[in-house]
């Protein structure tokens, strides 16, 4: 009779469909509003319209991880007036690498947190430029 150590055996699977995205997603965000650093911001800005922001943040993570075609739009000028600096990036990253990690493994799972980090890092880089030269995005 062999012996397996079910602790070291991983019941994760890869992010496969749009169920696995939304169950990331919300995760996420219901750790984004608690938390210290962010939750006041992302709940001053999104406030009661979180199922509209939600539904937005599956479509994106379906478009980028599936590759099906359902978010439409530009991702940055929502983001680009934000009061935010480095370590709030680096807050986001952490939790949503932390998130992914809880959740899922595989390539897919690997690629989001990939693209998050990428997209975190672009976005601090715009939103710094914008306000260090005090200039608007075009919209």
């Amino acid at each position: 009779m062999i012996k397996r150590n079910l602790s070291m055996e991983s019941t994760k699977h890869d992010i496969q469909n749009i169920e696995d995205i939304k169950v990331l997603v919300n995760k996420f965000y219901d750790q984004i509003r608690e938390n210290e650093l962010l939750g006041p911001i992302f709940n001053g800005i999104i406030q009661d319209r979180w199922p509209e922001h939600l539904e937005k943040m599956y479509r994106f993570w379906q478009t980028v991880l599936l590759e099906e075609h359902t978010y439409y739009g530009s991702p940055f000028p929502p983001h680009a007036k934000m009061p935010v600096e480095k370590r709030h990036f680096d807050q986001w990253v952490g939790m949503f690498s932390r998130t992914v990690d809880s959740l899922y493994e595989g390539e897919k799972a690997e690629r989001a947190k990939w693209q998050g980090a990428r997209m975190a890092e672009m976005f601090q880089y715009k939103i710094e430029y914008y306000q260090q030269n005090n200039l608007k995005p075009l919209m």
